[in-house]
C-alpha cells in the first residue's frame, strides 16, 4: 500500500507536466485575445464558426459565419437580441448574459479574424 501510494505521488509533478506541454497556445497571426473574451467566445464558437451550419430550434435556420463581420454589426445584433428587436431564442438567452463591453469586445474579436 505505502508502494501504491509513493508511486501515486511521483507521477503528479509528471502529470503536471504533460498537462501543461499538451495546453496549446494561439498562432503567431491570430488576433490577440482579452482575458474576458476567452471566457465567452465560446458561446459563439459552437454554431457561428462552422460552415453551412443550421440550427433547428425553432426552426431550421441557417446559421451566419461571423468572422469578417464589421465589430459594429455584431454589437448591434447582440443588443438587438438583447433588447429583444431581434426574434431567436437561443440567441436572445446568450445576449442576455453579455454585458455591453463583452458584445464590443466579442465584436472586435470576430472582425479581426477576417473572413475565415
Amino acid at each position: 500500500m505505502k508502494l501504491l501510494l509513493s508511486l501515486a505521488l511521483a507521477a503528479l509533478p509528471l502529470a503536471a507536466t504533460a498537462q501543461s506541454a499538451t495546453q496549446t497556445t494561439p498562432p503567431a497571426t491570430a488576433p490577440a485575445k482579452s482575458d474576458d473574451v476567452r471566457n465567452y467566445i465560446s458561446m459563439c464558437t459552437g454554431c457561428h464558426t462552422i460552415p453551412n451550419y443550421q440550427a433547428s430550434f425553432p426552426r431550421v435556420y441557417r446559421v451566419p459565419m461571423i468572422s469578417g463581420q464589421s465589430a459594429k454589426y455584431i454589437e448591434a445584433a447582440l443588443q438587438g437580441y438583447k433588447k429583444g428587436e431581434r426574434s431567436h431564442p437561443t440567441m436572445q438567452a446568450i445576449a442576455a448574459q453579455l454585458t455591453d463591453k463583452q458584445m464590443a469586445d466579442l465584436g472586435a474579436y470576430y472582425a479581426a479574424l477576417g473572413n475565415k
